[in-house]
């Protein structure tokens, strides 16, 4: 590789050393169990999962559950073996023996005594970059050697059920092929193409097209678009059928024979034990993404490639130099993971980091500003949650505040219009796909359901986030008005809540709680470092004095022993204050150190199995909530006692779903919500160290 590619890839030539050095010591900390295991995850339509502790142990499924079939077969020396999917075919599996789930990847191990055969699910998400990260390619990629000495014949075997391009299997699918520069290509999608039609919670897309890329140089690779019968061909020949299937349209089943299917298979011919490689691309062009405002809007990727195989030519040509970037990427974030909180809790946000981005979807307005916009998944769908995108947000502020923004914009440019009528921030904007104003609790007419003091509190803490992580006020500037009036908002109603919800909402309306108050008080004393930021001194002591008031008197009202209550009014009760947490990393110094320290003793000694629950009124518990709890600790020892068991909930998570922020501490069961983006919460351990902080969010580059 040339040093004069890797820089213009966006590799610092200098940390490929380092980063073998980082990757040999880390990879003995990834030896977490994941409830499921992500393969192709890029935002909440294309999202495929295997929910096995081994690949050959069950089918791949969207994260909903629902069936998306990847099927490998490898052929040595003219017998079948499966290393992905449970084929009804009854082929033997090839034994795993290792597998590695990094921040871009998940790398399998399996074999038997004749050959070994390692696969790669290699997704260029880099954060930092934001060109990269809309791209929606995964590489697919093989590799091959001989473990007995001895030369075999191989043929790799590799199918995508037509199921991936819908969202019920009563939708008919069309099929073709085509060639671009450098790439034969087979694409899938829905013959009605109903784009932006459905909006809800448990969906799959049904618009756009999934693609298949064969690169040139992969050998006397085949595709074809074909069913079942062009499967068990290659099980008895190896080879498929040249012609595809014509008879189309027709509906996808995937445990049916009929079910269409992208094929390609890769002859490799004799293998020895130098190892040989091959990789594909698989890809999703869905046209347009989202609905704002009734205006379509646009994937990113849009922004620097006008057409889809533009974009997937660049993906071709890039891919040497973005595998040696995910090496050194992957290796120190997980070397700085380590460094903050250890072994385990690298593995929890490792494997929180592709589902924190998969969550939302990357799109631009028609200026090409950028929007990202989460789905709110397995929790009732909604889209760009502003209770969402705060406890997701560390992750963001950490790696590319750019992204941050992102989040915001689209809710602050509703909050601006005659649309949004109430003084306080919105919950959301719709249900993903379309985000056309709020529709959970009141809506638009109503307060009832609404989370006034949550959402306000939620909104300001991270605008003034953001400004700490970009060493610049712009962004609050330009929304400053509406800024102004949810601080107001929570000076008159956010010390001592009325009965209403929290981002905790599954928990029920609750009056006088504390940890809201806590958000409320932060929020204003955030109000204030703004304010003084932007030159109005007044302004910052105004709102300062006011926070430092409410922080005192929170401190003797919500005093009961030991401990702090959960609501003012209800004395032997208690609850997580996460919210606390930006006392310190935002350096607001509302609250005296004490009341954390007592906090963070008194959760240790109400551990459960499975971790620390919510509150005092039931055994369940937040993930990310959890976390920022144990991010009040002043010590790794009392930091690791609490993150430990959420760990090992992970690691033996009867539940074989996409990580869920929501679960028993006892049973380790959860009562809803899966694959979510709000684990980005976790990374907030790293902006407790500022120099941490400043060293990742500084590397960001929103648009090259």
């Amino acid at each position: 590789m040339k040093p004069s590619l890797l820089r213009a890839i966006g590799i610092p030539v200098f940390t490929l050393v380092a980063a073998a050095s980082l990757q040999a010591q880390s990879k003995s900390n990834l030896n977490l169990r994941p409830p499921s295991t992500p393969l192709i995850v890029h935002d909440p339509y294309f999202s495929i999962w295997s929910d096995s502790d081994r690949l050959t142990g069950g089918t791949t499924r969207h994260w909903t559950g629902a069936r998306q079939e990847l099927t490998g077969i490898i052929r040595v020396d003219g017998k079948n073996y499966r290393y992905l999917g449970d084929s009804e075919d009854q082929i033997p599996a090839l034994e795993e023996t290792q597998r590695t789930i990094t921040p871009t990847r998940t790398i399998v191990t399996l074999g038997n005594q004749q050959i070994e055969l390692q696969l790669c699910f290699f997704t260029p998400a880099f954060v930092e970059d934001m060109a990269l990260l809309a791209r929606p390619v995964t590489y697919l990629s093989w590799e091959v050697k001989s473990r007995d000495g001895a030369q075999h014949d191989v043929t790799l075997y590799f199918d995508v059920d037509g199921t991936v391009a819908t969202n019920t299997s009563g939708e008919k699918v069309v099929w073709s092929r085509d060639r671009i520069d450098g790439l034969d290509l087979l694409r899938i999608g829905t013959q009605k193409q109903e784009m932006l039609q459905e909006y809800g919670d448990d969906l799959r897309i049904n618009w756009g097209y999934f693609y298949l890329g064969v690169p040139d140089g992969q050998g006397k690779a085949s595709a074809t678009a074909g069913n079942w019968s062009d499967r068990r061909s290659f099980e008895e020949t190896g080879k498929i059928p040249a012609q595809d299937d014509l008879e189309q349209p027709r509906m996808p089943k995937s445990e049916h024979p009929a079910s269409p299917k992208l094929i390609v298979t890769m002859p490799i011919g004799n293998v020895g034990s130098a190892p040989v490689s091959r990789h594909i691309l698989v890809s999703y062009d869905d046209i347009y993404s989202v609905e704002y405002m009734r205006q379509r809007l646009l994937p990113y990727w849009r922004k620097q490639f006008s057409t889809f195989a533009e974009m997937l030519n660049a993906a071709d040509h890039d891919y040497p130099a973005l595998t040696k970037r995910a090496e050194q990427f992957d290796a120190e974030l997980e070397h700085d993971l380590v460094q903050q909180g250890g072994a385990e809790y690298a593995s929890i946000a490792i494997l929180a980091y592709r589902q924190a981005i998969a969550a939302h979807k990357l799109v631009e307005d028609d200026a090409g500003v950028p929007f990202f916009m989460p789905k709110e998944n397995f929790s009732n769908g909604s889209i760009s949650t502003v209770d969402v995108l705060y406890p997701s947000s560390p992750m963001f502020l950490l790696l590319n505040p750019k992204l941050v923004e992102a989040q915001l914009e689209p809710v602050l440019r509703y909050s601006e219009t005659s649309h949004w009528k109430f003084p306080f921030a919105p919950h959301d904007l719709g249900v993903y796909p379309l985000a056309n104003g709020q529709l959970y609790g009141g809506g638009e007419t109503s307060e009832e359901n609404q989370m006034p003091v949550e959402e306000t509190g939620n909104a300001i803490l991270m605008i003034a986030a953001l400004s700490n992580a970009e060493h610049d006020t712009t962004f609050a500037k330009s929304h400053w008005p509406l800024v102004t009036k949810w601080a107001d908002f929570l000076l008159a109603k956010g010390f001592d809540p009325e009965k209403q919800l929290c981002t905790d909402d599954f928990a029920g309306h609750l009056a006088h709680n504390t940890n809201l108050s806590i958000k409320a008080i932060e929020a204003l004393a955030a109000y204030a470092q703004l304010s003084r930021k932007l030159g109005n001194d007044a302004a910052a002591k105004k709102y300062e004095a006011a926070a430092k008031s409410m922080a005192d008197k929170w401190g003797s009202m919500a005093l009961d022993g030991d401990h702090y209550r959960l609501a003012f009014d209800k004395s032997g009760t208690w609850s997580q204050k996460y919210n606390l947490v930006w006392d310190n990393i935002l350096s607001l110094h509302m609250f005296s150190p004490q009341i954390a320290q007592r906090e963070v003793a008194f959760y240790k000694t109400h551990l459960n199995p499975y971790g620390l629950p919510l509150d005092n009124r039931a055994t369940y518990t937040k993930l990310d909530w959890t976390i920022w709890s144990a991010t009040l600790a002043s010590s790794p020892d009392d930091f690791k006692a609490l993150v430990s068991p959420i760990f090992h909930f992970l690691d033996k998570a009867p539940e074989r779903i996409p990580m869920t922020d929501w679960y028993d501490t006892i049973s380790a069961k959860h009562p809803g919500f899966q694959a979510r983006s709000v684990v980005g919460g976790v990374y907030i351990k790293m902006l407790a160290d500022p120099q941490m902080w400043s060293k990742w969010a500084s590397r960001s580059s929103p648009s090259h």
